[in-house]
């Protein structure tokens, strides 16, 4: 439940703190005294949208703050899956806007996005208000309230992940039959393609092979001469280096024994001999190899330009990138060969999913209809003591294909006069019946819901006498299960409250700000004798909030008898 909303720099408010109770508690105040800018506080925790006209002092920041007790609701996986810190028993949300614009949002001091707040506060507080009316003709919201009362959740849930799977194995099979398909008008192409490529039998790195071929045989004539000179100058027959060699290694050997300072230089000699032979020896084998060879340069010439066609063609750079581009057309292939079959596998697979989640989609849409029954036969009567006394009431099904929702198509018809055809609520119910309409339903949905607390906005609007009577015991028929607050302007509504709070605005020199006063039992008798008498409060009036306050006490716990204003 909400314990405590603290409010801070926000529209009229300065500083606000409300505390708020269990049972129903009720918020009153003349039009224009802040009950929508309270509100709108609470919507910033709920995840709406921020907005920073609604900034009172431009240099400091906005921040709305709300604290809540929920031990008594399983949500500690939620915090878990969100990695948020978990307190056991309460929970404190917080807005943070800036001047600039920009807001940051808390839960427990951890800093979370605004669509983890949203989702975590849907499961704490429902804010229904003459706007929401309009969700009563929606598909969608009239399937959640069936799915509430039935109570299957894990059947929804398996049921989505069912579903889940056959909309992907689905998307998978149209993507393989597209590929299929567009394969198949491509085949007489890549098959060309393909045999073009594996003609002319490329190896790795061929290309880099041929071209140093090439070089060598384009280049023989030069090469070989420049090999036999340096043959000529290490090994010929007049005066060769290795000759010279020879007789410095005599010379320092010689030398050796008679002078220290030139001891192992004949060796070094020695060494340079041996390697200098092994080049000679190794140049003149090259040498040997090396043939001008016209035909042998022809034919690498013409593989190089069949590559290099072939390249160009496929717009590559190298014999790797074709063996690459080789190979994806075989896949291809391989792929229109073994494409029936897989296609063929995944349609029965596609065959099993749908069956197991229409049988899934069945056993929920079986639940939906006795669920129907049951909230007939309370909505009804509710609806009836309300002084929708013609009211009939009846939910239309409708087989559909399997969608997110399983495979019901639904539709509340409703009449509300004798004689009159059922008709959807949006044709046939005026704005008070539907919000009468909309009390009812949240009545009977309040304890499958499990929320910890419902807001009513001024849904009472329209109606006055026995009716607004109706619909405080209504209210305080709720508050009995789950924590309710109720803004309204009916004096019979506000005696059914269990607590009273009353906003109000105050004038300082310079500003307007609005305040919150909590209510002692006192202060509730004459606040409602104001809303029945107007401005001038009489004996009269006090003796009739008192009566109205006495009828509703066997109903709803009294208002706490102690005052504790709180203002801005």
């Amino acid at each position: 439940m909400l314990k405590r909303l603290s409010i801070s720099n926000y529209a009229l408010i300065d500083q606000l703190n409300i505390d708020f109770d269990q049972g129903l508690t009720i918020i009153t105040g003349e039009t224009g005294a802040g009950k929508s800018i309270i509100l709108g506080a609470l919507a910033l925790i709920l995840g709406e949208r921020a907005d920073s006209s609604s900034i009172r002092n431009k240099e400091r920041k906005t921040i709305v703050e709300a604290s809540f007790n929920i031990k008594d609701y399983n949500l500690k996986s939620f915090f878990i899956d969100n990695e948020l810190d978990y307190y056991d028993g309460e929970l404190i949300a917080r807005r943070e806007i800036n001047p600039n614009g920009r807001s940051r949002a808390f839960v427990n001091d951890g800093i979370v996005a605004l669509a983890t707040l949203k989702e975590l506060m849907t499961r704490l507080v429902d804010i229904h208000s003459q706007h929401s009316n309009m969700l009563l003709s929606r598909p969608a919201f009239q399937l959640s309230i069936l799915d509430n009362i039935a109570g299957h959740h894990d059947e929804i849930s398996n049921y989505h992940n069912a579903y889940t799977q056959y909309k992907a194995t689905e998307q998978q099979l149209n993507d393989l039959r597209n590929n299929y398909e567009r394969n198949r008008s491509e085949e007489d192409y890549l098959r060309f393609q393909l045999d073009q490529l594996s003609e002319i039998n490329l190896k790795p790195n061929e290309d880099k092979e041929l071209e140093q071929q090439q070089r060598r045989l384009a280049n023989a004539t030069s090469l070989k001469e420049d090999l036999w000179k340096i043959i000529n100058v290490l090994n010929g027959d007049d005066n060769s280096l290795l000759d010279q060699l020879k007789d410095i290694h005599s010379t320092l050997a010689s030398a050796e024994q008679n002078l220290d300072e030139v001891a192992g230089m004949s060796e070094r000699v020695s060494n340079a001999l041996i390697e200098l032979k092994d080049i000679a020896q190794s140049v003149s084998a090259i040498e040997e190899d090396l043939n001008d060879d016209p035909a042998a340069l022809q034919q690498v010439e013409e593989r190089l330009n069949a590559i290099y066609s072939l390249e160009r063609k496929h717009n590559v750079k190298s014999a790797n990138q074709l063996l690459e581009v080789l190979d994806q057309y075989q896949q291809r292939l391989n792929a229109i060969d073994c494409s029936e079959e897989r296609i063929i596998a995944m349609q029965q697979l596609l065959e099993e999913q749908h069956h197991e989640a229409a049988q899934l989609a069945a056993a929920i849409s079986a639940s939906r209809k006795k669920a129907a029954q049951v909230f007939a036969a309370a909505l009804e009567p509710l609806a009836h003591n309300l002084g929708m006394n013609n009211l009939q009431f009846h939910i239309d099904f409708k087989t559909v294909d399997l969608n997110a929702s399983g495979c019901d198509a639904i539709e509340f018809l409703f009449a509300f006069n004798k004689n009159q055809s059922l008709m959807p609520v949006k044709d046939t119910a005026s704005g008070g019946e539907i919000s009468r309409l909309m009390l009812c339903i949240k009545s009977v949905i309040a304890r499958s819901m499990n929320l910890p607390t419902i807001i009513f906005d001024e849904v009472d609007t329209g109606v006055s006498g026995e009716i607004a009577n109706r619909i405080g015991d209504m209210m305080g028929d709720i508050a009995r299960n789950i924590q309710v607050i109720a803004i309204t302007h009916l004096p019979q509504v506000a005696a059914h409250g269990s607590s009273h709070l009353r906003v109000f605005k105050t004038d300082t020199p310079t500003h307007t700000l609005t305040s919150v006063q909590r209510l002692n039992h006192e202060q509730h008798v004459i606040e409602i004798a104001r809303m029945l008498s107007g401005s001038e409060v009489n004996q009269a009036a006090l003796d009739n909030a008192r009566a109205l306050i006495h009828s509703n006490m066997n109903k709803v716990p009294s208002v706490a008898t102690t005052s504790q204003p709180e203002q801005a």
